[in-house]
């Protein structure tokens, strides 16, 4: 389930060349906080990906709420 809500996330992904320094900053609409910037896209899609995890994860341990993407939802259920 993970995988497909971070793999749904990441197409929606929009990046772009930046004139100042050429670098490619890309981010994910709907995920405040979620972007990265790097020297090529690929580069730039794996600092992308790794910046999800780590805010879908600090999300978690905080109770917030994750968006749903491409009908995938991400709860935080209590344990009994």
């Amino acid at each position: 389930m993970l995988t497909e809500y971070i793999n749904a996330a990441m197409k929606k992904a929009k990046y772009e060349i930046l004139s100042d320094d050429n670098t490619f900053y890309g981010e994910i609409p709907g995920f405040d906080g979620v972007y990265a910037n790097a020297g090529t896209l690929e580069a730039c899609r794996d600092e992308l990906e790794e910046v999800l995890e780590e805010w879908i994860f600090f999300r978690i341990s905080r109770n917030l709420p994750l968006p749903t993407v491409e009908g995938i939802e991400l709860t935080i259920k209590e344990a009994v």
